[in-house]
């Protein structure tokens, strides 16, 4: 199964959306018109609106507060997508020009603070508290996920408690923020609504999994630079569960080419082949799967579904997507 046939449980709900979010990006001055417009040719599948309006779907009906909580989602994400383009010195996003690299770091940054003012007032505008809380929360996750991560890198010091620590606060904040305002805008409380956050939760854990996987493979597959999360010091979970197999001289051996793998690719590969030889892509796959299975099982209080199957659907495309 793809992402295309999970979005046609909510394909009409999708198409609307689109220019309803067009519509939040917009802006008087020039330059931030620019910026939005290339944000807007170069946004991904969309999968955390997806989520929105399943989780609401899953839990009542869509309604127009159902969209603004997808649109509030999306220029979270897209927020902090720029800043962290600036933070990691990265010119590329999606195969495309970043708005970094396009205009500066500096128009990255206001341009990424345009969009977390305008989820503000956006939230405010449908007299949604709930969403502001949601959101607030999510940002201050995802802010102290991404220093612990810098601060880890710098140190190379690493552990699976750590690492689960860090994607917990970053990946799996971001899609719980998705899973938990779709069901709120639907009516949802108490047990649903819990449910609901802990499937967001421990899909976004898989997702980062399998992100870290497709890492360590080559860039004709998944459109990225294969070992970038070594040349950026990011200790994943396959590299981890590989220097835990290896003794105290080669672990040295490892740490030490992960130090200067920005400068030498020769490094990074053979990064690449070490983590393989010791299994920490298979382990971290069936990591995954088992992530996944747990985010399926959250779902069972409800009953069944479009909504229901479309998003158990999903997070298995997630444990098994190609990019």
């Amino acid at each position: 199964m793809k992402i295309a046939d999970i979005q046609d449980t909510v394909r009409h709900e999708l198409e609307k959306f689109e220019p309803f979010f067009r519509q939040q990006l917009q802006s008087p001055i020039p330059l931030l018109s620019a910026i939005t417009n290339h944000i807007y040719r170069s946004k991904g599948k969309e999968l955390r609106p997806l989520l929105v309006f399943l989780s609401a779907k899953l839990n009542g009906k869509i309604c127009q507060k159902t969209y603004a909580g997808a649109a509030l989602v999306e220029l979270v994400h897209t927020a902090t997508l720029m800043h962290d383009d600036v933070v990691d010195n990265a010119d590329e996003r999606r195969s495309t020009l970043s708005v970094k690299a396009l205009w500066n770091s500096q128009k990255a940054v206001l341009a990424g603070d345009f969009l977390l003012g305008r989820s503000v007032l956006l939230a405010l505008e449908h007299q949604s508290v709930e969403f502001l809380h949601i959101s607030s929360n999510t940002i201050r996750c995802m802010s102290e996920g991404e220093l612990q991560q810098l601060e880890r890198a710098r140190k190379l010091e690493w552990s699976e408690e750590q690492y689960f620590d860090i994607i917990r606060r970053k990946t799996a904040a971001l899609i719980q923020n998705c899973t938990l305002i779709g069901a709120h805008s639907a009516g949802a409380t108490g047990e649903r609504l819990a449910a609901v956050g802990r499937y967001g939760e421990l899909l976004g854990i898989a997702f980062q999994l399998r992100d870290d996987v497709l890492d360590f493979h080559s860039s004709s597959v998944t459109g990225k630079v294969c070992g970038n999360d070594i040349r950026e010091k990011k200790i994943t979970l396959p590299l981890i569960f590989a220097l835990n197999k290896a003794d105290k001289a080669e672990q040295k051996k490892i740490l030490s080419l992960v130090a200067t793998a920005s400068v030498n690719s020769r490094n990074v590969k053979q990064v690449v082949n070490f983590v393989a030889a010791h299994g920490g892509l298979e382990y971290t796959e069936g990591v995954a799967h088992g992530y996944c299975a747990d985010a399926k099982r959250a779902l069972d209080i409800f009953p069944a579904s479009d909504a229901k199957t479309a998003l158990l659907n999903l997070a298995d495309v997630v444990v098994e997507r190609k990019k």
